[in-house]
């Protein structure tokens, strides 16, 4: 088989991160990882491992159901409880550094619920496979049809993408998106006006 060992798992449709010969299982981490989430009572959004050489992290996105966001208290709650579970299971290989945070304003949609949740906000979605002649959409989420995500992109108008099929998606920072992601405090933050 050609190619290296990362693209022939990407083709095979594997949910591994490879790099070299360090290898991890999202899946693995996720049946590990979520389950302590949800027991603090936040939903988790996204796992990522990334980095090169002895440089890894291992990125927890999570939040509080009914805000959508974070506190750093939250964020140190959550780091401590699976600091704990990931020294015990060891589920890496590698050295890695853990990284707990919120999915900020302009979040990664990871969830089918996450593209009905912000219906009416402009995002960007790439496919894994082309859709109405496309892989890279531009546009405003309108909302979720069974498994396919209502979209209407830009150029190339009202499109059905199957969530199947969505390999990176995230909201767009705009000022709409910023009034309806006010923080839950702003103590420590720099003032800033938005224009409607």
């Amino acid at each position: 088989m050609s190619g290296s060992r990362a693209e022939r798992l990407r083709q095979q449709g594997s949910c591994i991160f490879a790099c070299g010969d360090f290898m991890a299982d999202i899946a693995e981490l996720t049946a590990l990882i979520e389950p302590e989430v949800k027991a603090l009572g936040f939903d988790l959004v996204r796992i990522k491992l990334f980095g090169s050489g002895d440089e890894y992290t291992l990125q927890i996105m999570a939040e509080r159901p009914e805000t959508k966001q974070l506190v750093i208290e939250d964020c140190a709650a959550i780091s401590r409880r699976l600091s704990d579970v990931l020294d015990e299971a060891d589920p890496i290989e590698e050295a890695y550094r853990l990284e707990v945070s919120s999915p900020g304003i302009d979040r990664p949609l990871t969830r089918l619920t996450d593209f009905l949740e912000w219906a009416g906000h402009e995002a960007k979605i790439a496919a894994t496979e082309t859709v109405s002649g496309r892989k890279s959409f531009r546009g405003v989420l309108k909302g979720v049809e069974g498994e396919d995500i209502l979209f209407a992109d830009a150029k190339a108008g009202d499109v059905a993408i199957p969530f199947a099929l969505v390999g990176d998606a995230k909201l767009i920072l705009t000022d709409a998106l910023i009034a309806a992601s006010m923080p839950l405090s702003s103590d420590g933050a720099d003032e800033f006006e938005t224009e409607e």
